[in-house]
């Protein structure tokens, strides 16, 4: 019998916490729309140029290179690295400026299956400091190989003109949208999972650059169309945390791991939320954020000492062994352990820190976890590779394995109680 079932009066309060987290999940979608176009920064110092055949040579040796070097796994998920330096050298060479050389490296990184290891031009890296993106106001997600609205933004152009969560895009600028997110996904296809490919392909459906405008139809269940211009606006995503009662129960969700949610979740826990009989953890748009934050919020649920699992290098050494604390690094004061039930949510946005965090707590007996598979985004970058033209290489250099030897990329994590959300399902919340 499940840990969380050991007597009847425990089961009943269960049953309850689960059916109140069914009904968020069905109820309650995320609500940030976003997109996967980020805000970028210029960098200065060329010192190389794309321009020329010399220069863009210098450009791909070095990135191949440092693949070779650095890259977490040493048989390159089965790829010859040699025979792809080969195959793609030449093509560098014969590249007609930066934009195609950038669109060489991209094609070679694909080989790798590996959706981590990606090639910014210069000029073109997110700054990790600023968490913004470009957005039409309208967030996306693939139901049935349709575009379906999940979510919309108040005050946009799309929410005046009565767009509403569960409509249909019919086509986008004038191309079928089913057409695009079919090519879009195409392009996804070496994502880490089916789902993933999925998600950050309906996310990208509307993507383009700041300030910019893109046509829109939508159609409603009832069959009706309606056309909207739509302006792609920069927005800024900080990290937040939104924990509340819901009858006897707490429902905290919050985007990312970093220390201010840990210490926020903790205060919240000996706070307004102290008698709570169990606690839903809403993880559906969470994209994971700092392992020591991770650790510290898994810290309030399970003992000090348990394992949440090992981050791994190439030759097989431990980089990082997480195991919960008595304390947390993000908050002075001691931690005092919440034993009720707890229900987390996830689904296709689910990746990083959030998967180990969620692995976890289930391997550890201490959750239920409902919804769809998460993302199985789980390889660790340590630092980002500068290009001798100024451009970026990240590379994936650490893997990691749950406590019981689970590996996540490329997996995820798969729910107990399985959630397909239906175009009825959004249009209800």
């Amino acid at each position: 019998m499940n840990l969380l079932a050991r007597h009847s009066s425990h089961f009943s309060l269960v049953r309850a916490l689960l059916f109140c987290a069914l009904l968020l999940f069905c109820l309650v979608p995320p609500a940030r729309s976003r997109s996967n176009h980020s805000l970028v920064k210029s960098h200065a110092g060329v010192t190389v140029s794309a321009a020329t055949r010399e220069g863009r040579l210098a450009i791909f040796d070095d990135a191949w290179t440092t693949i070779r070097e650095r890259y977490y796994d040493s048989r390159f998920n089965g790829v010859d690295w040699e025979e792809i330096r080969v195959e793609f050298r030449s093509q560098a060479a014969a590249a007609r400026g930066e934009t195609d050389l950038y669109a060489v490296l991209r094609r070679m990184l694909a080989r790798l299956n590996d959706p981590h290891t990606r090639v910014y031009l210069p000029g073109e890296y997110p700054d990790p400091q600023r968490q913004q993106f470009i957005t039409a106001g309208v967030s996306l997600r693939e139901i049935a190989g349709e575009a379906v609205v999940a979510a919309i933004e108040r005050e946009s152009e799309a929410a005046r003109a009565g767009v509403r969560a569960g409509d249909e895009v019919v086509s986008v600028d004038g191309e079928l949208a089913r057409v695009i997110l079919a090519r879009r996904m195409e392009d996804e296809k070496t994502a880490s999972t089916a789902v993933s490919s999925r998600s950050r392909a309906a996310s990208l459906l509307l993507d383009g650059a700041r300030d910019s405008f893109v046509s829109v139809c939508f159609r409603s269940p009832d069959g009706a169309e309606k056309s909207v211009i739509l302006r792609r606006m920069l927005r800024e995503r900080p990290a937040a945390m939104d924990a509340r009662r819901a009858g006897k129960f707490t429902v905290i969700r919050f985007n990312s791991f970093t220390p201010e949610i840990a210490a926020g979740i903790a205060r919240a826990m000996k706070g307004s939320l102290r008698n709570a009989r169990g606690v839903v953890l809403d993880l559906r748009d969470n994209g994971g954020g700092e392992a020591e934050a991770m650790t510290d919020i898994a810290s309030l649920f399970l003992p000090a000492g348990k394992e949440l699992g090992t981050f791994i290098t190439r030759d097989g050494r431990t980089h990082l062994e997480a195991r919960t604390r008595a304390a947390m690094l993000s908050a002075a004061d001691a931690i005092e352990l919440f034993s009720a039930p707890v229900v987390i949510l996830i689904g296709a946005r689910t990746a990083s820190a959030a998967e180990v965090f969620t692995a976890a707590m289930r391997e550890h007996n201490r959750a239920v976890v409902i919804g769809e598979n998460t993302c199985g985004c789980v390889l660790g970058i340590r630092r980002r590779h500068t290009l001798p033209d100024n451009g970026s290489l990240e590379i994936s250099e650490v893997d990691y394995r749950t406590a019981r030897g689970a590996r996540l990329e490329g997996a995820g994590v798969s729910p107990d109680e399985l959630i397909t959300i239906t175009r009825r399902d959004l249009r209800a919340g």
